[in-house]
């Protein structure tokens, strides 16, 4: 369905010529854009031919498709008046500001919790729904240099007054802030365990709007305050991280921006570091290797002599990943170095902050094998990998079916199909038991690598035994 404008969307047809996409790409684009969300669009080069010359305007999640598209191959976000779209259901920008001010980081904050709510008011996906593939890492350009420059506020404490609400502000104190605290602990053990699209783990945005938006909108004293703001932070990092783990690349990256923000205002440089080490993960997955490393490098060079050897040493992993995505062997092999030299100086007196409990030598052995996958070392692949699944565990389920495919990888690459599609059934069976559009895009690619063998008995086996996982709704 569509709706006519007046006359041809000029503004649409000179991006479009700027990108240098064609009328049948653009369609190609946003059809895939929108399968990725669940959805079965069908547009082609006449549909984009009647919005550029006839002024038509697609209705539904299809204007923010088209702006993802073209910002896709722009490689910045294109918002919906600069293609002659902002009247169709626009798009709020929340969540990508990284304010200077302290008030204003309150309120880019709390815009973002009432906005989840929103979206899931308003039917199925909501606002995410529509801002489909949005994401852009150069919005993570000035959030992590305004970080650098000034790592902590000088003052938090706020005082609002009546004239800011309806009688006198919520003070907050420390029990306050402790409940936010062990709500993000729980949502930890409930993400590792059962996945970011878990219904325990969809709580967390709840929990930011009911909960930590009100408190941050109170009074406090500047100790409180810098207590607040770390809690919240804590649990806006996770319900980015969840974001990212169900696919809702738009919504972890506004989530993100917001933790940081919310970790300046704590005065908390270690977890600043951690927000950012998390953006970079998700520019790496996203096949940005290179602003990967900068993220990632971003978070080491402010965290030295600051954060714990073992904190340091995940920093350095995350780095590693992102060369190995953009290719650099030496580059990777000298930050998984630097990693292993920090995790074996970890003490287990050290003071290793709250968040970083999942962190040991069997993640780092995980993540390793993922970056010889990347380059495409599979002898390496193998002898990490065995070290990640020697002590499979119960509280990180999710972690184990990711390693489980990275072993099958590694597997198939050897030689070895029969192997490789052994891991590949019992990835597909810890997939099943977990909600993770992560670890289903995974056991996807394994699938894809296994192509040149699809007539093979165990190949069919295991691509039956997948099918019920691919066709679930997202």
């Amino acid at each position: 369905m569509s709706r006519e404008q007046r006359g041809p969307n000029e503004k649409l047809g000179a991006v479009l010529a700027l990108a240098g996409i064609s009328n049948a790409g653009l369609a190609r684009r946003v059809n895939d854009l929108g399968a990725q969300r669940g959805l079965t669009l069908r547009y082609d080069k006449t549909s984009v031919a009647r919005w550029v010359s006839k002024g038509m305007v697609p209705q539904g999640a299809a204007p923010h498709l088209i702006a993802a598209a073209i910002g896709q191959k722009l490689g910045r976000p294109v918002p919906l008046h600069e293609i002659g779209l902002a009247d169709a259901d626009p798009a709020p920008e929340v969540g990508l500001a990284f304010p200077r001010d302290v008030g204003q980081a309150v309120k880019s904050a709390t815009e973002l919790y009432r906005l989840d709510l929103a979206g899931r008011r308003a039917g199925a996906g909501g606002i995410w729904q529509s801002l489909a593939g949005s994401f852009a890492v150069s919005a993570y350009a000035t959030p992590a240099s305004r970080w650098l420059i000034t790592p902590a506020d000088s003052s938090v404490a706020r005082d609002p007054g009546p004239s800011e609400g309806s009688g006198a502000p919520l003070k907050v104190g420390h029990s306050d802030v402790q409940k936010l605290r062990e709500a993000a602990e729980d949502a930890r053990r409930w993400d590792s365990k059962y996945g970011g699209g878990d219904w325990r783990s969809s709580m967390v945005p709840e929990c930011l709007r009911v909960e930590a938006a009100p408190l941050l909108l109170g009074s406090y004293s500047d100790e409180v305050g810098r207590a607040l703001f770390g809690a919240s932070a804590e649990l806006t990092r996770l319900a980015g991280w969840m974001a990212f783990d169900t696919g809702q690349q738009e919504a972890a990256q506004r989530y993100y921006i917001q933790a940081l923000r919310l970790a300046r205002a704590a005065a908390d440089v270690p977890l600043g570091g951690y927000v950012l080490a998390s953006m970079s993960l998700q520019a790496t997955y996203r096949g940005f290797g290179d602003e990967g490393v900068d993220l990632a490098q971003a978070a080491l060079e402010r965290n030295r002599g600051l954060a714990t050897a073992r904190t340091m040493s995940f920093f350095r992993l995350v780095e590693a990943r992102a060369h190995a995505r953009a290719g650099d062997a030496p580059a990777a092999g000298a930050a998984l170095k630097a990693a292993e030299g920090w995790l074996e100086r970890a003490r287990d007196g050290d003071n290793d902050p709250s968040w970083l409990g999942f962190y040991s030598y069997d993640r780092f052995a995980a993540d390793a094998a993922e970056c010889y996958r990347d380059l495409k070392a599979p002898r390496e692949v193998r002898r990490f990998t065995e070290q990640a699944l020697s002590k499979p565990t119960e509280e990180f389920v999710r972690s184990h079916g990711l390693r489980l495919v990275v072993s099958a990888v590694a597997e198939l690459e050897s030689g070895n199909l029969d192997a490789a599609c052994e891991q590949g059934v019992r990835a597909v069976e810890v997939a099943g038991r977990i909600s993770s559009a992560r670890t289903t895009e995974y056991v996807r690619d394994l699938l894809h690598r296994l192509e040149p063998y699809g007539d093979e008995p165990r190949v069919v086996e295991l691509r039956e035994r997948a099918r019920p996982l691919l066709m679930a709704p997202a």
